[in-house]
């Protein structure tokens, strides 16, 4: 025998963090394994079966023939899971492969397996067009268009979705139809006959505002041709408040009793809801209904909407689906609406502009109280931003519509801050359209996810952080690199919206699909995502590092550091702008060191106890404590 004879092992301080990084086996010497590991064999060998032990002697798989094997499954059982492991496996190949001849020889397998993992997805598309499945065909032609192939081959994913519109319409699932109508038209202008077709379903349904935005882009393509006039006339009408309080609802949330200095005190969650379906679909906040999902509550749980004051009768209602990193949810009664708010015919507002915000603050049904747009762009989701507004809202507020003056849905109430007046938030309405397809199918939305967070800098929008078990962390994604493209498209956006336009970028996109990320460092990466995790930072703190997770948390990139003190382990290598460790006057190439380190995520916060030595003030020692609420809203 000679060189290394190589097994793997359970050895104390290798972690599963490494074996997952692609190193591979813990090399051990020969040597080591005549003086301790073959007594071993020998003393249970003789108890041990000949099948036994022959899958114990059996030949030791290379890395890459493991890998290969996971490939070639993948290739008929999942074959976007395939073509994302292809891409994996070129850049750890790249990194260590030293043999030309071998390199060639494996560069060549993986085009052949990369070529019928794409086959099988145009197979697999072709059965979905076949069985009218128009939403996953237009789901797999985004996939195949990742990977180069040409839409001709594929079907225009605009059509897959003007179909499936037509499908829904069909089926007098309105609600549906109208958001994929809008979203085919989004990306091909519908044609008059499909304006014209939908139009007339929103004046039959009495949406008013929908059947403006479907009479616009028929007048659009509609030449010389001519739209009924009562059709004309119905859009082109308004709806007053009065009209439209009839259409929000108050939601009560019963959960029992709470002991309160020793009484029971009854517990219940006031809320708001309004109508976005004559059939009984209601739109209010997660927060609202939170108890009646969330499977970490125990306690009793029972929702009602009541349509008028507290002598109103109080109807049943159920939760239909959920977007909690939205602040969504959608519910159901089977109490028909008098009126119904067009998610369709949404705004985009410009500060200043004047809204009406309904709902029922205090149990006050059919509130109506009016302010302006303060501000746009606040970040206080995990995905996108949202409105600020002075209108004035109350507890038993949120989940009520904001309008414009002419009817137009602008936004969502979810929050206000108590202490200071004319300070409260919605939820933009587009992000609301664009929330809605995935709660009509039922059950927690998903959305995707690279496992990325991002700092915006004049450069662009910079990799802070990698998060492990995650597809960026798979691709090994250089943290300190910009993100580019995103599926071909140029990031660009006004300063300090550049994270929440490429949130927006990825939101349509279903866990599963195939995206391409292009990064300054020349890199193009084909890429599956996954599922979005309820807390990202949460998830990756349970993993990582303490040291990694200061830059995500804190803002915090530190290096190691060798420096005479035992407390100077790190040294601060960059301060994101703007962030916590920011704010608390940290700087470049202070040392610091970590104390203490813990992740609330009842409470949805971290700390991290830390002693540094601020060169802005001569390098005096400070103990200093950083909190970070964990819903960072700096993923992707």
């Amino acid at each position: 025998m000679t060189g290394d004879f190589h097994i793997v092992l359970a050895v104390p301080g290798f972690s599963r963090r490494k074996a997952d990084s692609g190193e591979g086996p813990v090399r051990i010497k020969k040597s080591f394994v005549f003086l301790f590991v073959l007594p071993m064999l020998l003393l249970y060998g003789s108890c041990l079966s000949v099948d036994v032990q022959e899958k114990r002697l059996a030949p030791y798989r290379t890395t890459s023939e493991l890998r290969f094997d996971d490939i070639q499954r993948y290739v008929s059982e999942d074959p976007a899971r395939a073509i994302d492991l292809i891409g994996v496996y070129r850049i750890i190949y790249r990194d260590h492969q030293q043999n030309p001849a071998e390199g060639a020889e494996t560069g060549e397998y993986l085009r052949s397996l990369e070529a019928e993992a794409i086959d099988n997805l145009k197979q697999i598309q072709s059965r979905a067009i076949e069985e009218e499945r128009w939403d996953d065909a237009a789901s797999l032609s985004r996939s195949l268009a990742s990977v180069g192939v040409a839409v001709e081959n594929t079907g225009m994913e605009p059509d897959f979705i003007l179909a499936n519109a037509k499908k829904l319409l069909a089926e007098k699932n309105d609600l549906a139809a109208f958001l994929a109508a809008v979203q085919a038209h989004g990306l091909k202008p519908l044609e008059f006959e499909d304006a014209l077709l939908f139009l007339e379903r929103a004046v039959t349904v009495k949406q008013r505002r929908t059947a403006a935005f479907f009479l616009a882009a028929a007048d659009r393509r509609g030449g010389n041709r001519q739209i009924p006039g009562e059709l004309r006339t119905y859009a082109e009408g308004r709806d007053s408040a009065t009209d439209m309080i009839r259409g929000v609802a108050t939601v009560l949330v019963d959960r029992g009793f709470r002991i309160e200095r020793g009484r029971g005190v009854p517990d219940r969650v006031l809320g708001s809801a309004f109508y976005v379906d004559a059939s009984g679909f209601l739109i209010t906040n997660y927060h609202v209904i939170a108890s009646e999902v969330d499977p970490s509550y125990e306690g009793y749980s029972r929702m009602y909407i009541r349509m008028g004051d507290s002598a109103s009768p109080r109807i049943p209602a159920k939760v239909i689906g959920w977007d909690k990193a939205m602040d969504l949810a959608l519910i159901k009664t089977e109490l028909k609406a008098d009126y119904v708010f067009s998610v369709v015919d949404r705004i985009i507002p410009h500060v200043g502009d004047t809204v009406l915000a309904i709902g029922s603050p205090g149990g006050l049904e059919k509130t109506v109280t009016s302010g302006i747009v303060s501000a746009l762009g606040r970040r206080f989701l995990q995905i996108g931003d949202v409105i600020q507004i002075d209108a004035a809202v109350n507890h038993g507020n949120s989940g009520g519509p904001v309008v414009d003056t002419s009817g137009r849905l602008v936004g969502i109430v979810f929050a206000g801050i108590e202490q200071y007046q004319g300070l409260n938030f919605a939820v933009p309405a587009e992000r609301l359209a664009a929330a809605l397809p995935a709660m009509l199918k039922g059950g927690k939305a998903e959305r995707p996810w690279l496992g990325l967070t991002l700092s915006e800098t004049s450069a662009g929008a910079e990799i802070i952080y990698s998060a492990p078990k995650t597809p960026a962390s798979e691709h090994r994604i250089a943290e300190g690199t910009l993100i580019v493209k995103i599926n071909g498209t140029a990031v660009s956006a006004p300063q300090g919206n550049l994270i929440p336009a490429l949130q927006d970028m990825l939101f349509h996109i279903k866990p599963g699909e195939l995206v391409v990320l292009e990064t300054s460092d020349g890199m193009r990466r084909v890429m599956q995502t996954v599922p979005r995790p309820d807390i990202p930072l949460a998830e990756a703190a349970k993993i990582d590092s303490r040291e990694r997770m200061a830059a995500p948390l804190f803002g915090l990139i530190l290096a190691p550091f060798d420096g005479r003190s035992y407390t100077s382990s790190y040294l601060v290598k960059k301060v994101i702008r703007g962030s916590i460790a920011d704010e608390a006057g940290i700087s470049d190439q202070d040392p610091v060191s970590i104390r203490g380190f813990r992740v609330e995520e009842k409470g949805g916060y971290a700390l991290m106890e830390i002693n540094v030595k601020k060169r802005r003030m001569g390098f005096m020692e400070t103990t200093m404590q950083l909190p970070a609420i964990l819903d960072s809203p700096d993923t992707l």
